[in-house]
């Protein structure tokens, strides 16, 4: 053999050396993960780390509450658009269907900012201005059923007496509320560049959500143990059910239910009925609770008109609450939670409780949370002896 092959095959890297060969990931970048060295720490090390790591992002949402509504905002998004996005699928491809259905939620954003929110607005301070009328006719109905119970002897007390601290009441509760009104309205920039910010930042992480979801997916399979992944599998498809199925359905029968109203207070002569629909809309997020407060409001507007309109807006608000209960939560939601009416109603108080109005909004999707949870560990969990 010549020296020039000896050469040759010195220089040529043996199967060793090729091993030995740093990994490159994707466009030259170095793969981290590649025949890693395993670092031992103790279990209490790795508890405390995984304390640590929970109390700064507990500081992180502190400080920049945003963030959390953002992530919370788009994950309730992607679980709402889950639905048309399932849907559209069937005729274009999902990365289509996703844009699409982002398109049609920003096309009815568009078109309500253009059209419906000037027209609420307009009848908004319409109606705040119309406060002290209200309250006059309110209280003259009140001092009339008053003596009407005096005369037969079932009030103890004097009537005037009794609608003047009502009427200090109300005074100060509409002015509390003009207060409110006024300072939000000082701060009209701010809160609109805000919300800007948090609507974008929704729809980004809600886009990304739908996209990834599958990475997302096996992303959560992987972390849990091999022989669990059968078990981790069917979790992430119960929270994905009961909770889209849930916020979608919600969606739909606030619409349903805002616009129904809307449209009956209009027919009846109800004043502001555009802004009573919207109220109807918003309450509706409180299970049982705010079907009331929104039907009792109205009724109050209603009687400026005669006590025939109160009556009938009385009726009205009846059947819309027999409409949803009856047709529009199981047709389109359906047995949902499987939760006991009376757990829900807890629920709605134990978080008005904790967290006020948003914690009322979250307590219904916690306890669907926790209601996967429970049907979950329930048939899993198995005691020893």
């Amino acid at each position: 053999m010549s020296d020039e092959s000896r050469s040759k095959d010195v220089e040529k890297p043996t199967k060793p050396e090729r091993r030995k060969r740093k990994p490159q990931g994707s466009k030259g970048e170095p793969d981290v993960t590649a025949h890693p060295t395993p670092i031992r720490i103790s279990s209490r090390t790795r508890t405390a780390l995984i304390l640590v790591l929970i109390v700064a992002l507990a500081y992180v949402v502190y400080r920049v509450p945003d963030v959390l509504a953002m992530t919370v905002g788009g994950i309730a998004l992607a679980l709402i658009l889950s639905f048309p996005v399932a849907f559209f699928s069937r005729f274009m491809p999902r990365g289509l269907a996703i844009l699409f259905s982002f398109l049609l939620v920003v096309g009815l954003v568009v078109l309500a900012v253009l059209y419906l929110v000037p027209l609420v607005v307009e009848q908004f301070v319409a109606l705040i201005g119309a406060v002290p009328g209200i309250v006059s006719t309110v209280e003259q109905y009140l001092q009339d059923a008053l003596n009407f119970l005096q005369n037969r002897g079932l009030l103890p007390t004097n009537p005037d007496q009794l609608v003047s601290r009502i009427r200090d009441n109300l005074t100060s509760a509409a002015q509390t509320v003009a207060g409110s009104v006024l300072s939000g309205a000082f701060g009209i920039v701010y809160s609109t560049f805000g919300f800007a910010v948090t609507f974008f930042g929704v729809v980004f992480v809600g886009a990304y959500l739908l996209v990834d979801v599958r990475r997302m997916k096996a992303a959560f399979l992987r972390t849990a143990p091999r022989g669990y992944r059968h078990d981790a599998k069917t979790l992430w498809e119960a929270f994905g059910y009961s909770l889209s199925k849930y916020l979608g359905g919600l969606a739909l029968i606030l619409a349903i239910q805002g616009a129904v109203s809307a449209v009956g207070l209009f027919l009846l002569g109800v004043p502001y009925a555009l802004v009573l629909g919207v109220v109807v809309s918003i309450m509706a997020v409180i299970p049982y609770l705010g079907a009331w407060i929104s039907g009792i409001l109205a009724v109050i507007v209603a009687l400026t008109v005669s006590p025939t309109t109160a009556l009938l807006t009385a009726l009205l608000f009846l059947g819309i609450q027999q409409l949803e209960g009856n047709f529009l939560t199981p047709k389109i939601q359906g047995d949902t939670l499987h939760v006991h009416p009376i757990l829900v109603f807890l629920a709605v108080i134990i978080g008005g409780g904790l967290g006020g109005i948003p914690g009322v909004i979250v307590s219904v999707p916690t306890l669907a949370v926790l209601r996967v949870l429970f049907d979950f560990f329930r048939v899993r969990l198995k005691t020893d002896g």
